[in-house]
């Protein structure tokens, strides 16, 4: 069955929810241990991570959840076009000159005062498709100019999947954090490196003063904050530890069942557990536990 035309998926001018997965060439592990040339690339992890937090900052974009893999890449992104509306066209034309480095208050005046191009810029910086070709487009060449190579480093275009209500986002949001687990290369998420998870963990136990530049600029979780869960991180992070330990057809990798509960493990109050919408315990249990 072919697949669907990307503006069949992503409805343009309207705030969405979207899972993207990018894989690389031949499903090769060019983020990982290359098994045709022998040598690890898991430092290009901490390049996709950084590369993503860098268009967090400019794209009309919230990043909700992320896991850079050794073969392939998952985003939870929600599009904020109404953002984006209220932004003026000096502030649009100072972010798109941010993705080719950076810019004088005299190149940002000069395409500011573009009209059709601004409306042009407008809506690129609210755009999936615009925000994975810069994510991808910049590792590939990184990656081919670290090995002295050309050609594909990603297998074709990015798949993307509209997530419609609540149930679906939270039940993508733990299956990205999972990934690692699942993959049965991690046992707990806070030993799952690269994934938006293991940094909000650590944003949680160090406070956000702490967070280095380089890392993604995370949308919150608790819907309260602005964020996009009706539920608290500490409430997000229980749930995930008792999905992890259920074993899970086809995948590997499982928490054990021996360890301590998460909040536990991370000295973590569970004051505020379970302090998200009942809904979630009835009719969607299914669809976000499998």
């Amino acid at each position: 069955m072919p697949s669907a035309a990307r503006a069949e998926i992503v409805a343009a001018g309207e705030v969405g929810f979207y899972h993207c997965i990018s894989r690389c060439v031949r499903r090769a592990c060019l983020c990982g241990d290359d098994g045709v040339t022998g040598r690890n690339f898991d430092h290009r992890k901490e390049w996709v991570r950084q590369r993503i937090g860098l268009l967090a900052q400019v794209f009309a974009i919230d990043v909700c959840a992320y896991a850079a893999m050794s073969n392939h890449l998952h985003l939870l992104l929600r599009i904020r076009p109404d953002l984006a509306e209220k932004w003026t066209a000096e502030e649009v034309a100072s972010r798109w000159l941010k993705l080719s480095g950076s810019a004088t208050a005299e190149q940002i005046e000069t395409l500011a005062r573009n009209e059709k191009r601004i409306a042009e810029l407008r809506t690129r910086l609210a755009s999936l498709s615009w925000f994975m070709r810069y994510l991808k487009e910049y590792i590939a060449r990184r990656a081919n100019a670290e090995e002295e190579v050309s050609g594909r480093f990603w297998e074709g275009r990015f798949t993307s999947q509209a997530l419609l209500d609540e149930a679906a986002v939270l039940a993508c949001a733990a299956y990205v954090d999972l990934n690692p687990i699942r993959a049965a290369i991690a046992e707990t998420p806070e030993e799952s490196d690269f994934t938006s998870v293991q940094q909000r963990i650590e944003e949680r136990s160090a406070g956000d003063s702490s967070r280095p530049s380089s890392v993604v600029r995370l949308c919150q979780i608790d819907e309260r904050d602005g964020g996009f869960l009706p539920l608290t991180l500490d409430g997000y992070l229980s749930l995930l530890d008792r999905i992890a330990r259920l074993h899970r057809p086809g995948k590997p990798g499982v928490t054990p069942a021996a360890l301590p509960p998460i909040l536990e493990r991370l000295n973590l109050s569970p004051e505020e557990l379970l302090g998200f919408n009942p809904r979630f315990h009835r009719g969607n249990r299914v669809a976000i536990l499998k």
